[in-house]
């Protein structure tokens, strides 16, 4: 008698599907795309309602007070930029994935960049975290916040490198509408400028990273509407 074996041909195909080193094209612009909105999200939140909310530059002992007052949302706060961390590391994947037809090589060093960024801005919140532990000691506090701003903007400067290399892959994608990665590009030179001017000019406020809002905002909605009709193996 012989045996005959079974086989189940959809279970490669939804191996790699679970395998984020393997994803497709087209699950890689999902997962990057939605990675990317849930961050614009809790960024904001983290960043701009809880830890700039509560914190009043140069004043330790009123930052110590407004956080000691409202201590669920500056706790919340650290929480939605630890979580913004765990998105980049899935945006850099799905990134990865998007682009490796153009240039695996390149495309794995965008990912490897955006996960070391990643790392880096985990890093800045821990300061956020020993603040909320040295509220007895304003001063000290105030010092962690500070340190918080000057590591996560040093970081920045190193994202706007990671985006002139998913600028690079967009524009010779074919795929990819080259004025989307003409907008990557953009907001890539304006986080460098920023650090170029906080570190060699007193007194500057970063200002053109604010510009990259438009080029990433575009990404996000490309990926989430065109990247459906990306390749899915």
């Amino acid at each position: 008698m012989t045996t005959s074996t079974l086989t189940t041909p959809t279970a490669a195909p939804a191996t790699r599907n679970l395998n984020p080193f393997r994803w497709s094209q087209r699950t890689g612009a999902l997962a990057s795309g939605t990675a990317l909105a849930a961050m614009a999200v809790l960024a904001v939140f983290g960043y701009f309602v809880a830890v700039k909310g509560l914190w009043v530059a140069g004043d330790a002992q009123k930052t110590a007070d407004a956080i000691g007052n409202s201590p669920a949302l500056w706790i919340a706060g650290i929480v939605a930029m630890f979580v913004v961390t765990i998105l980049d590391v899935i945006a850099a994947l799905g990134t990865s994935a998007v682009f490796k037809p153009v240039h695996r090589r390149v495309a794995q060093v965008a990912w490897v960049m955006r996960t070391a960024f990643a790392a880096w801005y985990l890093v800045a919140i821990t300061q956020l975290v020993v603040a909320f532990t040295n509220l007895d000691r304003p001063e000290a506090a105030l010092a962690n916040i500070e340190s918080f701003w000057s590591i996560w903007q040093a970081s920045l400067g190193f994202f706007g490198l990671y985006l002139l290399v998913v600028a690079y892959l967009a524009i010779r994608s074919g795929f990819m509408p080259k004025i989307f990665g003409i907008l990557i590009g953009v907001a890539g030179l304006g986080y460098i400028a920023d650090i170029i001017g906080l570190t060699f000019v007193a007194g500057f406020a970063p200002t053109f990273g604010f510009f990259g809002f438009i080029g990433e905002t575009a990404m996000i909605f490309w990926l989430l509407i065109k990247g459906r009709k990306l390749p899915r193996v």
